[in-house]
């Protein structure tokens, strides 16, 4: 009983926790009866079978992919959170106006915040930022431009990712074309790579 308890607990522990910045946490409880139990938090380890490539093409696609989710990863957890924020900052707010004129100042913060980073990427890694925006905050590119701007702004912006071979409204596929990426997600995210 002591076991079930404690693992319910732990369950319960893991959904306080930012897991991406933390690989083992560890806490104690104590019991109104001035004991105490201990709570162990880890990473979950993920095990694959070794990767076989057919020739060079593959292992050089597979490496550039560990490379831009090393890179972009990060970012996108960061402007998941700051688009939480942003919406509980602008919930407060009455009028539209208002929320329009408090997220044009938090605009020009996020562009200064992110500008020196986001110029030094390369192409692929600007690609993967969006699939990996799409991952994690469970809209594309496309609808993230709409919601925050306008539908002329994200047409605007559809059309210059055209002429660079892109697509803002592509979505994030885990189970089929994306599979690769998501294998690297997870084992970066678990310290395993």
């Amino acid at each position: 009983m002591i076991a079930l308890s404690s693992v319910s607990t732990l369950v319960l522990a893991g959904d306080f926790l930012d897991r991406e910045l933390v690989h083992t946490y560890m806490r104690y409880d104590h019991l109104p009866d001035g004991d105490s139990i201990m709570h162990i938090y880890h990473h979950d380890v993920y095990i694959y079978p070794p990767l076989k490539f057919k020739n060079k093409k593959q292992e050089r696609f597979y490496w550039r992919t560990v490379r831009d989710v090393k890179k972009t990863l990060p970012y996108a957890r960061s402007i998941r959170k700051d688009m939480i924020y942003a919406d509980r900052e602008m919930a407060k707010l009455e009028s539209e106006r208002e929320q329009k004129r408090w997220f044009r100042r938090y605009e020009r913060e996020l562009f200064h915040k992110y500008e020196k980073d986001f110029r030094g990427m390369y192409a692929s890694q600007g690609r993967m930022l969006m699939l990996l925006l799409d991952r994690e905050c469970n809209h594309t590119s496309f609808e993230l431009i709409e919601h925050y701007k306008s539908r002329f702004a994200a047409n605007f912006w559809q059309f210059i990712a055209k002429l660079f071979k892109n697509d803002l409204k592509e979505e994030y596929e885990a189970e089929d074309k994306d599979r690769i990426t998501e294998r690297v997600i997870n084992l970066v995210a678990a310290g395993q790579l």
